[in-house]
């Protein structure tokens, strides 16, 4: 009510807007007031950063996005509108941020491109039941490592730590709408096509992560790493790698493992995205 009598009182006042502001400083505690007063304005694309982050001068905040304390920006980076970066949240030089990009607990490389939509180090999925039945949320404490020359998709997610940093190693590039989970370790040169799925705590150095509709996830992931790896030269103890034409879309791919024999269908389409 006494807010409603105040907007009343000054309507057609020339102050309304000043007084109140003070009106509502009232209501505000000191550390509220000091914490919005370090924010400001960045020269470089009008966004806003807080005073005690370290941002090199050649860096693009565009209007609409935040930069909050003690987060560090390399030279030449770009954050695009509507883009949060964390407390603390580092990234290294000449990393491009698109729109509406959520960074959080994480330390991004230097040379990456992140597509908008992402959020990269939220909580990860981690909950546990007590002894009343009740699910509890699993403390989720550690940090997301994205290498160097990283690329990743629109709308892709890549979780935070809970016992050990989630890792997205150098080079690896990432489509649109995947989902990376807690602790995930993913190597070098990796490749995770668009809607797949890595659940918490799995270690990858495979150069291709692709699911087809006919392909099982943990097989396929399997061969289809055996496959590349073969065809760069990488792999020498294979004794067999057949790749057959089973039909206009799609190839067989058979190999032996130790003492056992693989046998999988790949979409053509898939294999076409390296």
């Amino acid at each position: 009510m006494a807010v409603k009598r105040f907007v009343h009182y000054y309507r057609l006042t020339k102050t309304y807007k000043q007084d109140f502001g003070r009106f509502c400083n009232l209501f505000s505690t000191k550390s509220d007031i000091e914490s919005r007063q370090q924010f400001q304005k960045w020269h470089n694309g009008g966004g806003i950063f807080h005073q005690s982050a370290c941002i090199d001068s050649t860096v693009l905040i565009e209007v609409g996005a935040i930069v909050h304390s003690k987060a560090v920006l390399g030279a030449n980076v770009c954050i695009g509108s509507g883009t949060v970066v964390g407390p603390a949240v580092t990234i290294g030089q000449s990393t491009n941020i698109g729109f509406n990009v959520a960074l959080s607990n994480c330390i991004i490389g230097d040379s990456c491109i992140i597509h908008n939509g992402v959020c990269i180090g939220q909580d990860g999925f981690g909950f546990f039941v007590d002894e009343h039945g009740n699910m509890l949320k699993k403390p989720q404490l550690l940090n997301a490592r994205i290498g160097n020359h990283v690329e990743i998709g629109a709308n892709s997610c890549i979780d935070r730590g809970s016992w050990r940093d989630t890792v997205i190693g150098d080079h690896s590039k990432i489509d649109n709408l995947v989902q990376i989970g807690h602790n995930v370790a993913i190597g070098k040169s990796c490749m995770l096509c668009g809607q797949v799925g890595i659940a918490g705590s799995a270690t990858s150095d495979l150069l291709l992560i692709a699911v087809s509709s006919r392909t099982s996830q943990s097989l396929g992931i399997m061969v289809a790493s055996l496959l590349f790896r073969f065809m760069n030269g990488e792999d020498k103890s294979l004794t067999r790698f057949v790749v057959q034409r089973k039909g206009p879309h799609e190839v067989l791919c058979s190999t032996d493992v130790g003492q056992n024999t693989y046998n999988i269908y790949f979409d053509i389409l898939v294999l076409r995205r390296i």
